[in-house]
């Protein structure tokens, strides 16, 4: 990281006065996002003509979506709930973009190049050592290039390991604000979940290393692994699934090829048990996007299996993530990473798990074809496993007569007859 920062310690109106006019500010996603920070901005709209943000995911809402247009504009990698009402807005956008790609694009020279990053990091200790805490794959590099870097000292972030430690050298300004830092609550695990998570189970065998994403089925299956020896963890997130899977020992991260001893990740998302937990762990290790989602890294995985869910699945095996009801609910993220990057790791496996119906069982997830207007999140020919509760088929290698009636015999028996099966 640039290390010829002055790290002052200033006010919120001081950070916020260095804050170029019509300049692009990048915002650190998850629960790493300075939201005391934006609402400083926000409460000082008045100083800016025009202003755009930029984030990923974010699980909560950020105060300067009140006041689009007036003067501000907010630009998505990945629309979540907490941000879906604006989307609908014509001074908020949707760009659609890989995770491993996030700080390319965010990058000086890049198409939406900041000029401003705004994150949470660590207290610092008295020699100066901080960290970014849990957020670190979509904006570490930027803090080594963005030309200028604001962070807000929280005490509440805990102190992780791996590319996010750093020093107060590292950034221009440093506010302390303290907020409880945004919490992701597991999800409810349900009968259906249960179901899928049997039939996912036999593709996650003794030494896999796991990427998983967020929801009830990728809880579900990871409560199932409790009696699994020697996985690994590498993906976008760690959760607070994955304590107990730690601390019973089914993890231990030895047979992984690469990173051995550490689970590895982009981001920690989950309780305040969770934060506390990977505080100065040294089990745990958080990596630059590249990394955790980039191909030389998932390619020196043993046995990686990519869990991912979606909104909708064509009969040729193509995906939709982004879009339902006529409407885009989310972007990209890592699953174009993640989907080819277990097809290339050695013993590499990607899982689509996923209920069979959407809307109280009114709507097939696999479909005939994508929805109109729908973007092909993952192509026909990435492909592998698919899993719903009424059981597991294997498309790799199977022609499109042959996967039609596959997925067919996996969907919900009501809608099985608008398959042509």
């Amino acid at each position: 990281m640039r290390s010829e920062r002055e790290g002052k310690s200033v006010s919120i109106d001081e950070a916020v006065s260095a804050i170029p006019d019509h300049g692009r500010v990048f915002v650190a996603q998850g629960s790493g996002c300075p939201y005391g920070l934006l609402v400083g901005i926000d409460d000082r709209r008045d100083m800016f003509e025009s202003l755009e943000f930029v984030s990923a995911f974010l699980l909560q809402r950020p105060a300067p979506i009140e006041h689009l247009g007036q003067p501000f504009r907010w630009l998505t990698l990945q629309p979540t709930g907490a941000i879906r009402d604006a989307l609908d807005h014509p001074e908020f956008g949707i760009v659609p973009g890989r995770y491993s790609d996030l700080d390319g694009i965010c990058a000086p020279g890049g198409p939406l190049a900041a000029d401003v990053v705004v994150c949470q990091v660590s207290p610092p200790n008295k020699n100066g050592d901080c960290s970014l805490g849990t957020g670190v794959g979509g904006h570490v590099s930027l803090l080594a290039e963005a030309p200028l870097v604001i962070g807000q000292i929280n005490s509440q972030m805990p102190y992780v390991h791996g590319d996010g430690e750093c020093r107060v050298e590292n950034f221009d300004f440093l506010v302390e604000i303290d907020e409880p830092l945004s919490e992701l609550q597991p999800a409810t695990i349900d009968p259906i979940s249960e179901a899928i998570a049997e039939h996912v189970s036999p593709f996650i065998p003794d030494g896999s290393t796991l990427q998983f994403g967020i929801g009830a089925v990728p809880d579900a299956v990871l409560s199932s692994l409790r009696t699994r020896k020697h996985l690994g963890l590498h993906g976008g997130m760690i959760n607070d699934a994955c304590i107990e899977l730690v601390e019973c020992g089914a993890i231990d991260n030895l047979h992984k090829g690469c990173d051995e001893g550490v689970s590895v990740a982009a981001e920690i998302m989950g309780t305040r048990r969770l934060y506390d937990w990977v505080d100065h762990n040294a089990t745990v290790r958080l990596a630059r996007g590249a990394h955790t989602h980039g191909i030389p890294g998932m390619a020196s995985i043993q046995n990686f299996v990519a869990l991912q869910s979606t909104v909708e699945m064509a009969l040729d095996g193509a995906v939709n993530s982004e879009f339902a009801a006529g409407r885009f609910i989310s972007g990209p993220g890592g699953a174009p990473d993640f989907a080819f990057g277990a097809s290339i790791a050695t013993g590499g496996r990607s899982i689509m798990a996923m209920p069979s119906t959407a809307a109280n069982g009114t709507v097939s997830r696999i479909v005939c074809r994508l929805a109109d207007g729908a973007p092909t999140t993952l192509p026909s020919y990435l492909a592998d496993v698919v899993v719903t509760e009424y059981g597991a088929v294997e498309l790799r290698g199977k022609t499109l007569a042959e996967r039609a009636e596959l997925l067919s015999g996996i969907a919900h028996p009501d809608h099985q007859g608008s398959l042509g099966q």
